[in-house]
């Protein structure tokens, strides 16, 4: 299989303008504030994109998103780790939804 001088073209472009991004991100960090308001903003934007992700779903979602929300819950509130909670969310929601369309 070839590919066209264009889509290697593309694939190079799409690279390098990821790389820039990266980059850009590294380079600005250092010049972020460490105390603050500020640093309180950008500590907490994070979880606020998160939630802005996840309200939908849970509004206009069946019932296994709202099992979901609680196993997740849960787990996050017992273990304190979020990496957990987002695991168990995201497999809770896929049996869930496996379960009640049967």
């Amino acid at each position: 299989m070839l590919t066209s001088p264009e889509a290697l073209l593309a694939i190079f472009g799409m690279a390098l303008v990821t790389f820039a991004i990266k980059a850009g991100g590294l380079l600005l960090a250092t010049r972020l504030p460490r105390t603050g308001f500020a640093a309180a903003w950008l500590k907490h934007m994070p979880g606020a994109v998160m939630a802005s992700l996840v309200a939908p779903a849970l509004v206009t979602g069946s019932a296994a998103e709202a099992i979901a929300a609680a196993a997740t819950a849960l787990v996050f509130f017992v273990s304190r780790n979020l990496f957990a909670a987002m695991a168990v969310g995201v497999l809770t929601v896929y049996f869930a939804r496996l379960a009640l369309a049967a």
